[in-house]
């Protein structure tokens, strides 16, 4: 079953080349006092961006400060957010603040284990290469992050969902469980063993046609897992660079929930060819779509589009309860510029089919839910040009 492509919509590209360009002018010009530097050149300013939408042109700007919190970093992000709304075009800024952190040990001083190794693999990386290194995945032609402002809205079952609608339609397919602290994979794949070593390798496991990895298949089940910050990037690294995924087409990462350390170790050590937002229409959650959305945007990652989940629960008469509002989701997106990608009920029988370890689009393939999921498969391979191997483009 191949996927049907239609070539994606391009932004207005010359307005957005400069406008960029006036917002690194601007940039520029803004001096750290405390370094005699400008923001740009003392890297205080991490990143930058531009979108453009019916809504207007928003300016996107990642702020890595020292010390986090305080006076002067107050001071210096209210003067980078004025300068950039003061620029003909800009409608809208978002300023992403992170904490400056110390450089990392090199390996010689590192422990074996720990921060930079948590999964306990003697800190190598393929071909000698130290872990903090930016490199593609050796084999993985496109890395799709999924996200969710909010824990609880489908994010993981939708993930798992999706994976398994690819490799069913013949893409060689991959599945990251990127949640440290609760992995969810094994139960969504209905894994039970543990993952195996070889060759200084973690083997990914195979279900439903999916390569998957969890820290759930490498603990014990009943084992909480409480890491600290450098732990947990750490080990996010190394579900990526330290697995052998040999040739896969698209490989899938189930993100934690909110925006944190996982999410910058994804965006900053792999290339990642997009991101899929999760939500429900509940405001409290379209909040953290919204700080999710400039997040990706500020880390030049493309939000392929917003899936609204939970949409409404369907009465024995036919009639549809929309349980958490109506129009926020397609709103949002609009403000921001993206795509809707499909509207999904809040449906019992996904759940059940979930804790079973039976993706949805597997166990029910005829239903209307698994025939939206599929069409979200098709929008994402379009958006990538993507066609399964030995398929024609």
């Amino acid at each position: 079953m191949d996927f049907v492509q239609e070539p994606p919509t391009s932004p207005d590209q010359k307005q957005k080349k400069t406008l960029e360009t006036r917002l690194r002018a601007v940039l520029s010009g803004i001096i750290d006092r405390r370094t005699g530097k400008d923001v740009l050149t003392g890297g205080l300013v991490t990143g930058h961006s531009v979108r453009i939408s019916e809504a207007g042109a928003r300016a996107t700007i990642t702020l890595e400060l020292p010390g986090g919190p305080g006076q002067q970093n107050d001071r210096l992000s209210a003067e980078i957010e004025e300068a950039a709304r003061a620029i003909d075009g800009i409608a809208d800024v978002a300023l992403v603040q992170t904490s400056h952190r110390a450089a990392p040990k090199s390996p010689a001083q590192r422990p074996a284990g720990g921060h930079a190794n948590p999964l306990g693999l003697g800190g190598k990386t393929e071909g000698g290469k130290t872990a903090t290194e930016e490199k593609p995945i050796p084999g993985v032609k496109h890395v799709i992050a999924i996200a969710s402002g909010k824990g609880g809205v489908g994010k993981s079952t939708l993930a798992a969902n999706l994976a398994a609608a690819f490799a069913q339609a013949g893409f060689r397919t991959g599945l990251v469980d990127a949640d440290i602290s609760g992995p969810s994979l094994p139960v969504l794949f209905g894994l039970k063993s543990r993952a195996e070593f070889r060759d200084g390798k973690i083997q990914p496991m195979l279900a439903h046609g999916v390569k998957a990895m969890s820290i759930g298949l490498l603990v014990s089940e009943d084992k909480a897992v409480a890491w600290r910050g450098p732990m947990v990037m750490g080990a996010v690294r190394q579900l990526f660079t330290d697995v052998d995924w040999g040739e896969l087409d698209i490989l899938f990462v189930d993100t934690p929930p909110g925006t944190g350390d996982a999410h910058l170790t994804l965006l900053q050590k792999i290339p990642v060819s997009g991101a899929v937002i999760i939500s429900t229409p509940q405001e409290m959650a379209l909040a953290d779509v919204r700080r999710g959305a400039a997040l990706f945007t500020s880390m030049n990652t493309p939000v392929l589009g917003i899936v609204e989940n939970m949409a409404w629960f369907a009465l024995p008469d036919g009639s549809r309860q929309r349980l958490f509002g109506e129009g926020g989701v397609a709103r949002t997106a609009a403000a921001l510029g993206l795509d809707v990608l499909a509207t999904l009920p809040l449906e019992p029988a996904i759940a059940t089919a979930s804790d079973a370890g039976r993706p949805y689009v597997l166990e029910a393939p005829q239903s209307e839910s698994a025939g939206v999921i599929r069409d979200i498969a098709v929008q994402i391979a379009a958006k990538l040009a993507l066609v399964p191997a030995g398929g024609d483009a």
